[in-house]
């Protein structure tokens, strides 16, 4: 007999996968926007701790699927000034940037950090071909969570970067876990995320790019992360609410939308206008709760 085929989805859960409450509420509902691939797919909310979450959620086969490469959308610019928050910090030997993809911020970050040795893990083959291209000094195929690739970064990191990743991934905590394991003590763990709290969610809803359905499994709120690194013996050093913001929300909506409708045919102009509206609002956006992102640092326990 043929095998069934794997379900693409887990059960759909009733309570919160960070806090445990069973107090949830439907934030949206969105088809794949971005490709257009069949289905529609759900994000609850926490009532009480405010954890965002795709429920049901993709199994491992169902990203295989859905999932495809995953593009930061930062400019070089936007990258050197994430690097550069770790220059008030001693300069160190080795960095690990994980989901590093074609390993662009490692290359941004080399122009600051001449004397850093700078590795990559990803999921993709991509971390391979940036190996090659010179861009990594190590390349390492795998999620950070296998065993066999854990053991072979064990303590063995400065500075661990995980910007715009932890959205993408099944167990953030195992990640966190993963992270601070790569890391010598006294290490630095700098992550960027989406912020959910942000209020440009709440005025674009589906069509606001972090969102991103069926891709984004998490959104995670600062006020949620902060004990979390706490509570495993982490200091933290920097939070930053403004200069992680990246200035496409308008942009990204607009092309999201009409590409989806008759008036497709004026997305380019529609998005170009956008755009240039995005980076005018950028520096007063950044300073309300309509920035789009945080960063934050957190240092290790000796």
């Amino acid at each position: 007999m043929p095998s069934r085929p794997r379900p693409i989805h887990d059960p759909r859960r009733d309570d919160c996968p960070w806090c445990g409450s069973k107090r949830l509420r439907t934030r949206l509902r969105s088809p794949d926007l971005r490709h257009r691939r069949p289905g529609t797919f759900v994000v609850d909310e926490c009532r009480d701790c405010a954890h965002a979450f795709q429920n049901p959620r993709l199994t491992p086969e169902g990203l295989t699927l859905y999932d495809g490469p995953r593009d930061r959308r930062h400019s070089p610019r936007h990258l050197r000034a994430t690097a550069r928050a770790m220059l008030p910090f001693p300069e160190p030997e080795s960095w690990l940037d994980v989901g590093t993809g074609d390993a662009h911020f490692p290359s941004a970050a080399k122009a600051l950090f001449a004397y850093t040795a700078f590795d990559g893990v990803d999921v993709t083959p991509r971390v391979q071909r940036a190996r090659a291209a010179g861009r990594l000094d190590e390349a390492h195929l795998g999620p950070l969570t296998a065993p066999d690739v854990l053991s072979r970064l064990r303590g063995r990191y400065d500075v661990v970067s995980m910007l715009h990743h932890l959205e993408h991934t099944r167990e953030p905590r195992e990640e966190l876990t993963a992270a601070l394991t790569a890391l010598r003590p006294g290490g630095h763990l700098l992550l960027e995320l989406p912020d959910p709290a942000s209020a440009s969610a709440t005025v674009l809803g589906k069509w606001w790019h972090p969102h991103d359905q069926p891709r984004h499994l998490h959104l995670i709120p600062l006020a949620n992360l902060l004990p979390e690194l706490e509570s495993r013996g982490c200091e933290i050093v920097v939070t930053d609410r403004r200069t992680p913001h990246t200035p496409h929300d308008l942009s990204t909506a607009a092309s999201l939308y009409l590409n989806r409708t008759r008036l497709h045919r004026a997305a380019g102009p529609v998005t170009v206008v956008a755009a240039l509206l995005d980076h005018a609002l950028a520096p007063a956006l950044r300073r309300t709760r309509f920035s789009n992102a945080y960063r934050v640092i957190a240092r290790k326990a000796e």
